[in-house]
């Protein structure tokens, strides 16, 4: 059973940085997965955030985070983070990690993810 946790989460004013960080239990087999971060804003479907290959070469970014936010991942510890900068208030949401154990490319669609995280709560203040 693979799990993923996030972490990292918190309460900050518009501007600020922030980052999140998943690890993944899966240690044997992390370096193999594409990684990607979701959110759920109140209210909204749970949308793309950014997705990294297994290697951490390849990226793909939301165009609403692109230049603010940058995913990356240590394949030595199991895990995969997402720096985000300039936070603003429509940046609120729960933020998800997931791993897509089928692709070695980044992903964007949320059927192409196979594990979850429970999520770390960001929120904006202005």
């Amino acid at each position: 059973q693979v799990q993923l946790v996030e972490s990292g989460g918190g309460l900050v004013q518009a501007g600020d940085s922030l980052r999140l960080s998943c690890a993944i239990s899966d240690g044997q087999a992390f370096g193999t997965y594409t990684m990607g971060w979701f959110r759920r804003a109140p209210g909204k479907e749970r949308e793309f955030v950014a997705s990294i290959d297994w290697n951490g070469r390849t990226t793909a970014e939301a165009d609403s985070v692109k230049d603010r936010f940058t995913i990356s991942r240590d394949n030595a510890k199991n895990t995969v983070y997402l720096q985000m900068s300039n936070l603003q208030p429509e940046d609120t949401a729960i933020y998800f990690c997931a791993a897509a154990v089928r692709f070695d490319y980044p992903v964007r669609l949320r059927t192409d993810y196979d594990y979850w995280g429970q999520g770390t709560q960001v929120t904006v203040s202005s």
